[in-house]
């Protein structure tokens, strides 16, 4: 053995060896006294922003839920809340009690004539909603007063074999007096309604006007027999109003002129017989004598007679 060897040998057996971990636990270890102490900076308060309790101490607080019970624990109770007052029931409003007797409810009717001006057809069967009102209707005849369900029924004119000349949903009112007129127009027939409304004749006087039902027929003026014009322009499908007249005997002449009407409120006057017929009407179509009594409606109802003729239909009512 060297010498120098031996020494050497010595030395790595003197020598202190880190001890090492066991396996699974790391590096080294080190005494806690050897590591440096790591300042520590202070935190930073967090402001409060709780809100803080009311002013009044009478407002209870809302108690607060109860933590969640441990497994296998009881479940608390719930929470009591503060009772809401209940809104009073209004008290019910007594009704009447019915006495037992009941009213019936009656149907309401109007009143509907069916006047036949329409020239070159066969006489009509007239239906309402599909119920005969009159038997077969000749031209220039008027069916007396019926009575009809008010609102809106559906009027049939059909030939007596059955067929289908018109079919027209029409309005009629509670009460009121009207009268359905059959007239010819460019595309066939046609259904005019006429009202029929009045004041009641008083005294002496009577009333009377005029309907143009002629499709042909130009604007007309109704005469007297003294030159007076008492309507004037009465046009196709129209009908003038109501004039008083006074009991008497008169002739009318319809014509164009180019004469000025009465007044409206003027009432027709009884002429005198010594005038009546001697006043020259030019352009005259037709023409009507009326010895006119007391208490009554008259109506005048121009109708075709021909292609360009017409004829006065007189028509009275009380």
């Amino acid at each position: 053995m060297v010498p120098g060897d031996h020494m050497e040998h010595q030395d790595e057996q003197n020598t202190p060896v880190t001890p090492l971990p066991n396996p699974g636990e790391g590096g080294p270890v080190h005494s806690v006294d050897t590591i440096p102490a790591v300042p520590i900076t202070p935190a930073t308060p967090v402001p409060d922003h709780s809100v803080p309790a009311a002013p009044d101490d009478s407002i209870p607080a809302a108690p607060a839920f109860p933590a969640a019970p441990a497994p296998g624990g009881s479940i608390p109770a719930a929470p009591t809340f503060p009772a809401t007052p209940a809104f009073p029931t209004p008290s019910p409003i007594p009704r009447p009690q019915p006495s037992g007797i009941i009213l019936p409810i009656w149907p309401q009717f109007a009143k509907v004539r069916f006047l036949n001006a329409a020239y070159g057809y066969r006489p009509f069967r007239i239906l309402v909603n599909n119920t005969r009102v009159s038997n077969p209707l000749d031209y220039g005849a008027l069916t007396p007063y019926g009575k009809v369900p008010a609102g809106y029924q559906t009027i049939t004119v059909t030939a007596p074999d059955g067929y289908v000349y018109i079919q027209k949903s029409l309005p009629f009112q509670v009460n009121q007096p009207m009268t359905v007129a059959i007239i010819n127009t460019i595309n066939g027939l046609d259904l005019l309604q006429i009202t029929d409304n009045c004041c009641t004749p008083n005294g002496d006087f009577s009333n009377f006007r005029v309907s143009n039902l002629s499709l042909n027929s130009p604007p007309l003026d109704v005469l007297l027999g003294d030159g007076r014009v008492v309507y004037g322009d009465v046009r196709y499908k129209e009908t003038t109003p109501y004039k008083r007249i006074r009991p008497g005997s008169y002739q009318f002449f319809f014509a164009e002129t180019s004469l000025a009407p009465m007044p409206l409120w003027m009432d027709i006057e009884t002429l005198d017989s010594a005038f009546t017929g001697t006043y020259p009407v030019p352009n005259t179509l037709t023409s009507l004598y009326l010895n006119a009594v007391s208490n009554i409606n008259y109506t005048v109802f121009l109708i075709p007679s021909g292609p360009q003729t017409i004829q006065p239909l007189l028509v009275e009512s009380r």
